[in-house]
């Protein structure tokens, strides 16, 4: 299961913000143009409550997850938190909504922020990048589980990003093909080309969680495999 080509995206108005301060989102079909960027201080005015990320200063909405999206989160999160508890490390473990912001050339400034995303699961190893309003700077590890309105996204923006911000370890889940493909971040700050993916169906069923070793996901568990 290959990364694919990266893909063009198209902008529209998102109608739940007043017309005075309507961003432009994006959908994934066709190439963004002059849109405006957005920073984190401009995502902070945003009160309307719709779930939104920003990439490279563009919007990108997203809707609540399918079922098979929801067990795959539930059964990560919860074997990683049990491990991380049992272990007594300083690790912490959030799902979303979690803002994660990402800052390029080390400033932190709202305004200076164009990278805030929420990623389904994220491991952060380093306390010191947690604050109130979430995580700043790359998360140790970090889990996205593809749907047909993400999947561009979470292979191409998301992919290119979490590479560049150097988040060691992202794991890409397929609910509908019970697989998962987990790329690692290598010496030359680039991920692995392809990934490792793993599979149900070829009896790939327990993967290496590496930020958190020793611990062992089962993919029939993930995916309510019976």
């Amino acid at each position: 299961m290959k990364k694919p080509e990266k893909k063009n995206v198209s902008i529209k108005y998102d109608e739940t913000l007043k017309s005075a301060e309507k961003p432009l989102v994006a959908e994934e079909s066709a190439m963004v143009y002059e849109a405006m960027r957005y920073s984190y201080a401009d995502y902070l005015t945003w009160t309307d409550g719709a779930m939104r990320e920003i990439i490279d200063g563009v919007i990108y909405a997203f809707s609540a997850p399918l079922l098979s999206h929801a067990i795959a989160v539930r059964t990560f999160f919860a074997r990683a938190f049990i491990f991380i508890k049992n272990n007594k490390v300083k690790y912490q473990i959030f799902t979303a909504p979690f803002d994660v912001r990402l800052p390029k050339n080390g400033d932190p400034a709202d305004n200076k922020i164009f990278d805030v995303v929420q990623p389904d699961i994220v491991v952060v190893c380093d306390p010191s990048k947690l604050d109130h309003k979430g995580c700043i700077g790359a998360p140790d590890l970090i889990v996205e589980v593809n749907s047909p309105t993400t999947s561009k996204r979470d292979l191409n923006l998301k992919f290119s990003l979490y590479e560049k911000a150097g988040v060691k370890e992202y794991w890409v889940v397929y609910p509908n093909d019970e697989a998962v493909t987990v790329f690692l971040l290598q010496e030359n700050g680039k991920y692995d080309d392809d990934g490792k993916t793993y599979q149900v169906v070829y009896g790939d069923t327990h993967v290496p969680v590496q930020t958190l070793e020793g611990l062992v996901i089962d993919l029939k568990e993930l995916f309510e495999y019976e």
